[in-house]
């Protein structure tokens, strides 16, 4: 049972006296990483801070680890751009909307795992997505995020270069989620390709933006274009977030759950009580994983 170190592959960063992580108010200088982060394990990511706050607090109960009393403070209250929590082995970072916003978080929070000499992290986004001919409320684990034309690649602009980067994910974490739906028999879990688009409105044939230029039609044949490539899911992240745990050695995976079926809509209009519970089923198949991960651990080999 080797440990996989968190990998960062960046020879500047030798040179520096300190890192400074500039969009979480924390630095190798100012605080005690290893000594803050090093037991962490787990680390939860979704776009809204009260969401990442919602996840911490359920896991804390799953676990059995809070104290009734307890107010999880949020280690980032520094800085309005990301919100950050801590129960146990288990972190819970929130990452905004869209790609640049969750690869600046990503770039900093893999510093930071690596700063704190961190071993064997399992990551996890979890979020929200549009489905594609899904119920409502279906869970989707990602098998790969493919871009708008429904290729497995994240493609970024370097020193005026594009650099193709390759989207895959664990397949066996992925197995294992699947796994863990099943125990828990509560919803609908399916394991699909998740579009990853750099836009909510046109970037996704919605035809409700400000601007539209295509029909109905238009709309309905690229979606059904995307459902026979094997896509399940639209969202805006999972692209960059699978190119990044791939490069730093982070075990991966995707587990969004869907609002609505982009063949019959693009308003989510489900009520606000429905919206909350779809919002928790990520949460509660994530916490069923990494539940029974630490009882495994537990018990003496």
């Amino acid at each position: 049972n080797h440990m996989n170190p968190v990998c960062v592959h960046n020879p500047h960063l030798e040179s520096l006296k300190d890192d400074i992580l500039y969009h979480f108010s924390l630095g190798t200088e100012t605080h005690d990483l290893p000594a803050m982060f090093g037991d962490v394990k787990f680390v939860c990511v979704g776009g809204s801070p009260w969401r990442m706050k919602a996840f911490t607090e359920y896991i804390a109960a799953e676990l059995a680890m809070e104290d009734p009393k307890s107010e999880y403070p949020n280690i980032c209250a520094g800085t309005d751009r990301y919100a950050m929590y801590k129960v146990g082995p288990v972190l819970s970072v929130s990452h905004g909307m869209g790609i640049p916003s969750i690869a600046i978080m990503l770039h900093e929070l893999i510093k930071l795992l690596y700063h704190a000499h961190c071993k064997d992290v399992t990551i996890f986004r979890i979020g929200t997505s549009g489905g594609i001919g899904l119920e409502p409320g279906t869970v989707v684990v990602t098998r790969q995020s493919v871009d708008a034309t429904f290729e497995p690649k994240f493609e970024q602009v370097i020193l005026g270069k594009t650099v193709l980067r390759n989207t895959d994910l664990d397949q066996s974490l992925a197995e294992e989620l699947l796994q863990c739906s099943k125990e828990l028999g509560q919803f609908e879990t399916v394991i699909g390709n998740t579009m990853c688009t750099l836009d909510f409105y046109e970037g996704q044939a919605r035809l409700d933006g400000a601007f539209c230029s295509y029909s109905e039609k238009d709309k309905r044949d690229y979606l059904i274009k995307a459902k026979e490539a094997g896509v399940c899911n639209i969202e805006m992240e999972s692209s960059v977030f699978s190119a990044m745990c791939k490069l730093s050695g982070l075990r991966a995976a995707v587990v969004c759950v869907t609002l609505l079926d982009r063949l019959k809509g693009d308003q989510v209009i489900s009520s606000h009580e429905v919206l909350n519970d779809f919002q928790k089923r990520p949460q509660i198949l994530v916490g069923c994983f990494i539940k029974k991960q630490l009882m495994t651990k537990a018990q003496p080999s």
